[in-house]
């Protein structure tokens, strides 16, 4: 597992590098968030663990960049700032995880060995619902000769949606088992990732067509019984969020 650490305190990332090291990870690190965000473009990484606060570049930048750019690797953020609505903007901007500062190395060991679970060989690699196809190997989903790799975020987000086609499931009920928060009344995360999933898996023929479909102030669902996007009149319609 090839892990980019960016990290301006030297005590902390000497500290994370030799214990993931120790583990059998390779660790590159970098202390400066332009210097960690061009290498990010530059190769192939399995996990990046950003800082927030950074010379050059905050974390929260380099994250924004990142997925801008198409950049779906997991990110585990670490910040001395753990209030609800600053760890939401990092979810929304694309964050798979946050660890607070000060944290013990053993919680950083098992947070990053979680995120490597998620992303290993799962039994059920192929989870489909014609027309969707979900690799969650690769994250990649292919619906009507398209495809697009979601980050983590949409893909957990996604898989679990389609683990229960039809099942409707309120905005409280993802926020508490895909993004392990409490629910805040005040936040749109969820309605924000739906949104970023269904621009990726956006059909040609139909833009208005949806295979996740909302509910007016109840939540969403998987269309268990999707038609194809340009249905003939007669058949079920799509409902668009």
């Amino acid at each position: 597992m090839n892990i980019v650490l960016i990290e301006d305190e030297a005590s902390i990332a000497d500290y994370v590098r030799k214990s993931l090291t120790a583990k059998g990870y390779t660790v590159d690190h970098f202390s400066d968030g332009a210097q960690g965000l061009e290498r990010m473009r530059a190769g192939r990484t399995d996990l990046l663990i950003l800082d927030v606060m950074l010379p050059t570049i905050n974390g929260m930048e380099v994250l924004r960049k990142l997925r801008q750019e198409g950049n779906r690797t997991p990110v585990l953020m670490l910040t001395a700032k753990v209030d609800l609505p600053y760890r939401l903007e990092g979810f929304e901007l694309g964050a798979d995880d946050y660890l607070p500062k000060p944290f013990f190395v053993e919680e950083l060991l098992a947070r990053v060995q979680a995120i490597r679970k998620r992303n290993a060989i799962d039994p059920q690699r192929i989870v489909e619902h014609p027309p969707l196809t979900l690799d969650r190997l690769t994250r990649r989903a292919q619906w009507h000769g398209s495809s697009a790799v979601l980050s983590q975020r949409e893909f957990m987000l996604l898989d679990y949606l389609m683990q229960s086609p039809g099942q409707l499931f309120s905005r409280q009920k993802l926020l508490q088992d895909v993004w392990e928060i409490d629910f805040d009344p005040e936040t749109n995360v969820v309605d924000v990732c739906i949104k970023r999933i269904r621009v990726r898996l956006k059909s040609t023929d139909n833009p208005d067509f949806s295979l996740i479909e909302s509910i007016r102030g109840v939540g969403y669902r998987f269309k268990c019984d999707s038609p194809v996007p340009n249905a003939p009149k007669g058949l079920r319609s799509p409902v668009p969020l």
